[in-house]
């Protein structure tokens, strides 16, 4: 049996971590005078004396070095327990939820899903609207040090590709995540609190920019709001697009642009190509809109521009209906979903380089068919592709296509139809947020689902923001053995 102290420790300490920053919502709601900081309180004592005994209880065997089970259990275990605690707040006082319905919120929350069951935002208290979205913004910056240290240390869906880009931790995975957190946490509060600042000069007043600039720079899509972005028309469209897609962007070039240097965000073939792909679904969208439902130019570029940017970072805003706008845009955004943002961001899905790589695979292929004798290696970035790193990524798509399908029939057999149930399993593998119909729709949510369901889609939320592997290894003999 394998130490799980180190485990314990890191898990421990990061809940009561999240116990202590209850704090900032039991100052909203005393700021705002509702008479529900009380909540906060006890939840954050509990919180905190939980993770607390965990993390004391386990000091002892805190090891610089972890071994693999070690590393799938700390990052599966992590998002797995967290939103136990910060399910609290919502069972203990208003929206007063159930143990299902809060637990889905705040898993959708850490793993910036975006997906909801609680309907009355608009009358929601303060600190509860706050603090949905402070769980999308740890949940942000944690998936990223998730994507730049332990991924490519797991050698998890390809992510071993960038190991060589300051990735590789020497087998000391807690001091380099450290170290990383540090950086990376000083950009993503840099993002936010520019996003804030944009968001005000469109005219949001500070407690609904504050909210919205956490769940955009987290790609979380959570609002203050049951119309989310519909309350927001024009200028706010656009400066919420341009953050959306800044979030999703590796952050490791951020890191290079704070050192001084541009150069590697310009020449990134997965920023190049995730950047072309926005413009050309925009682009087909807006000319959609403008031919076959008469917009006018402006507005179909924006809320081509917002709804296409929301979908395909993962963030799960909506600004309209699109269901509305006809069949092939609803089409269009059920696979915009599964394409997803770049590495090392904040954005979810399958992710751009993936296809990237795979695409480079299909064309080695072609070319030995055209010729059998020739040598033909998949390239990345110029750089040939290993074959680890190519069995990787399919396993990948494979274990993905699979679940999705399994998920699917999951949901069927809770009595939901299939338009909810496929585009349900999308929407939280993928951690999009809305899925389709009229159910789940972006005008609609997951409350009615049966509870069955959704502790199914809670558990595809998990194994989709950490990058289906993580979770799925755990479930093998061979790992508990080993």
């Amino acid at each position: 049996m394998f130490d799980l102290r180190p485990v314990g420790y890191v898990t421990g300490l990061l809940i009561a971590f999240l116990g202590v920053t209850m704090i900032a919502p039991l100052f909203v709601d005393l700021l705002y005078s509702n008479g529900h900081w009380h909540i906060f309180l006890e939840a954050g004592v509990l919180t905190l004396v939980c993770g607390g005994s965990v993390a004391i209880a386990c000091a002892n065997g805190v090891a610089e070095r972890l071994t693999i089970q070690q590393t799938f259990l700390l990052a599966t275990g992590v998002w797995l327990f967290m939103p136990v605690f910060g399910a609290l707040p919502f069972m203990l006082g208003p929206p007063d939820a159930r143990a299902v319905d809060a637990y889905f919120e705040a898993m959708s929350g850490m793993t910036t899903t975006g997906a909801t069951v609680f309907s009355g935002l608009d009358d929601l208290p303060e600190g509860i609207l706050l603090w949905r979205s402070m769980l999308q913004w740890f949940g942000g910056v944690g998936i990223i040090v998730v994507a730049m240290v332990f991924l490519p240390e797991l050698r998890v869906g390809g992510m071993q590709i960038f190991r060589s880009e300051a990735f590789d931790t020497g087998g000391k995975v807690l001091p380099r995540a450290a170290e990383i957190a540090s950086r990376i946490s000083v950009i993503y509060l840099v993002l936010t609190l520019a996003n804030v600042m944009a968001y005000l000069a469109t005219g949001m007043d500070g407690f609904d920019a504050l909210n919205h600039a956490l769940t955009t720079i987290s790609t979380g899509g959570f609002s203050t709001y049951d119309a989310s972005f519909g309350t927001f028309q024009g200028p706010a469209e656009y400066v919420a697009a341009v953050f959306m897609v800044l979030a999703s962007l590796p952050f490791v070039r951020y890191v290079q642009m704070m050192a001084g240097t541009a150069q590697p965000i310009l020449r990134d073939s997965q920023v190049r190509a995730y950047l072309l792909t926005i413009a050309v679904l925009v682009g087909m969208i807006a000319l959609y809109r403008v031919i076959a439902n008469d917009d006018n130019a402006e507005h179909a570029l924006r809320e081509g521009l917002f709804n296409v940017t929301s979908i395909i970072s993962g963030t799960g805003f909506a600004s309209v209906d699109y269901q509305l706008w006809g069949g092939f845009p609803v089409v269009a955004f059920f696979f915009i979903g599964l394409i997803g943002g770049c590495a090392g961001s904040t954005a979810c899905s399958v992710k751009i380089f993936r296809y990237q790589l795979l695409f480079a695979s299909v064309r080695a292929q072609i070319g030995k068919i055209h010729a059998p004798h020739g040598v033909f290696t998949p390239r990345y970035e110029g750089r040939p592709v290993g074959k680890d790193v190519m069995d990787s990524v399919i396993s990948f798509f494979v274990a993905f296509v699979v679940l999705l399908g399994l998920f699917s029939v999951l949901l069927a057999t809770t009595g939901l139809d299939t338009v909810t149930s496929v585009s349900g399993a999308a929407a939280t593998l993928a951690n999009i947020g809305p899925g389709l119909g009229p159910i789940i729709g972006p005008s609609g949510n997951f409350a009615p689902l049966p509870d069955s369901a959704k502790w199914i889609l809670s558990l595809a939320m998990l194994i989709g923001r950490l990058e289906v592997m993580v979770v799925i290894v755990l479930f093998t003999s061979k790992f508990w053995r080993a």
